[in-house]
């Protein structure tokens, strides 16, 4: 393969709360039968770390969701990065302005295409267990608190109903273990 580009699939709903439930040896082989190569698999969620020629990641996700739902009967939306992105997307720093508690959870939202028109940030939830800090053209950063008294707030259904269900959600430290395989 000449000029190999790295990418990131992000799998929405893998192995999240017993759904959706694939093997990551499995989940490599059938990004390999795709024709990708240098194929690794970043925890147990859904993300793909493969190389492959220079192409539109919209394409690629396509892709990868016909390849998915033949080889393994997966229906996942699939949203791709490139590595480069994802170095870009660290090295800003997009949580820096924010001090972390234990119960703080740092999330980023992958969206398949911009935000809608009429979505502004900062939006934060009225008992501020949530804060939706910031947005660019493919991403949302938001802040979430944990409550041992009310567990977790619907920040994903609310992100959910503003950027349509095609976004998938990982958290700060997987995007930095991300970036450590690259």
């Amino acid at each position: 393969m000449s000029r190999a580009t790295t990418y990131i699939a992000f799998l929405r709903g893998v192995n999240v709360g017993g759904r959706k439930p694939v093997k990551m040896d499995a989940l490599r082989q059938a990004f390999v039968s795709l024709g990708f190569e240098r194929v690794r698999t970043v925890l147990n969620s859904g993300n793909v770390i493969f190389d492959a020629s220079p192409a539109d990641p919209t394409s690629l996700a396509s892709k990868v969701e016909r390849g998915l739902k033949k080889s393994l009967s997966l229906d996942s939306s699939v949203i791709v990065r490139t590595g480069r992105k994802i170095e870009e997307l660290v090295g800003s720093e997009p949580f820096s302005t924010v001090e972390e508690g234990p119960q703080t959870r740092l999330l980023v939202s992958f969206l398949p295409g911009p935000p809608p028109d009429g979505f502004k940030t900062p939006l934060e939830s009225s008992d501020g267990d949530y804060v939706v800090l910031k947005s660019t053209p493919g991403e949302v950063f938001s802040v979430l608190e944990l409550s041992s008294r009310f567990g977790t707030p619907d920040l994903m259904k609310i992100l959910e109903r503003e950027l349509g269900p095609g976004i998938t959600t990982r958290t700060w430290n997987t995007v930095l273990k991300i970036r450590e395989k690259l």
